[in-house]
């Protein structure tokens, strides 16, 4: 299940925050992949629920209200540390819109690079060469490759791939769905089977790639300033250890000198802290350049995540 939005005309905030009731046979994966949802991200919303066995009757968050990043609403955008991508597009009547899709990305130490890029070719049951690294890491676990797996279930690229103009990297489906939302592969980016047939008809080649790593977001929606903010990528930690001062900024940059603009900072840095990948309201626009301090604004009454014990710490 993949939403099209309609691209909101000078706001950046998409989509509503849901709850699913998991029966008995359920796990979090299955109720992520049913609501086009990754491992992580509803692992984050639901730090309370067990992974494997939530229990019939339980509820779960489902994280579906997003922040659009911070670029050229073209074409294909693939947040790394999200682990999301945001294809741009326009409905039948030609209205602009965005179709977002959780992702697999690179594990550490094959890491997606930030590039952008375009589509170069298509393929429909595409055969994997694995290149010699890969080969070399699989015989040193005793789990030998051939030179090339053939179209099938046991193809690691799935039905459908998209080569970029990055050697070696592709976007293509997966015969291990549940790797959705985790830092699993050598590199490319993976998605559930349904979700790449779906991208793969809808995309052209020579659509521009952008491969970003935007681990916190800011956003507007109706006058209200919205934080969302993800994990880091371990071997990013040197450039986003000062996040809450680089967050500032940011968020002193989007508002600019509107005086009538008020914002909890404190809950900012508690936003920034807790990471769970969700936009939370911050701040808003003051009706009157008066109302001050007497009407600070209250940004928790707008706390999606109420049902999983909020954004702050515990």
């Amino acid at each position: 299940m993949a939403e099209r939005f309609a691209l909101p005309d000078g706001d950046s905030v998409i989509g509503e925050f849901g709850q699913a009731r998991a029966e008995h046979q359920d796990t979090l994966l299955d109720i992520a992949r049913h609501n086009g949802l990754g491992y992580n991200e509803i692992r984050l919303a639901n730090e309370h629920v067990d992974t494997w066995l939530p229990g019939d009757g339980q509820e779960v968050v489902l994280p579906k209200r997003y922040i659009l990043p911070a670029t050229p609403r073209e074409g294909l955008v693939l947040n790394i540390p999200e682990m999301r991508l945001y294809h741009y597009t326009s409905s039948e009547d030609g209205e602009p819109g965005v179709v977002t899709y959780p992702l697999g990305v690179g594990r550490q130490g094959w890491s997606t690079p930030y590039e952008t890029t375009t589509v170069t070719a298509k393929v429909a049951d595409p055969a994997w060469y694995p290149p010699e690294s890969i080969r070399e890491e699989h015989a040193a676990e005793g789990d030998p490759l051939p030179s090339v797996v053939p179209a099938g279930p046991d193809n690691p690229l799935g039905a459908f791939a998209m080569r970029l103009g990055l050697p070696s990297y592709l976007i293509h489906g997966t015969n291990r769905p549940w790797g959705v939302g985790m830092r699993v592969s050598h590199g490319c980016i993976r998605l559930y089977p349904e979700h790449i047939e779906a991208l793969f008809e809808e995309v052209e080649v020579g659509t521009v790639v952008r491969i970003i790593n935007q681990p916190f977001k800011i956003g507007m929606k109706d006058e209200v300033l919205y934080l969302e903010v993800h994990p880091h990528l371990q071997e990013d930690k040197d450039q986003f250890a000062n996040a809450y001062s680089q967050i500032v900024s940011r968020v002193l940059a989007r508002i600019g000198p509107d005086t009538r603009f008020e914002v909890d900072w404190e809950l900012a840095r508690e936003v920034t802290e807790a990471a769970q990948g969700v936009p939370i309201a911050i701040g808003m626009r003051l009706p009157e350049v008066q109302a001050t301090r007497a009407a600070t604004v209250n940004p928790r009454r707008d706390l999606p995540l109420a049902a999983a014990g909020g954004a702050g710490r515990n």
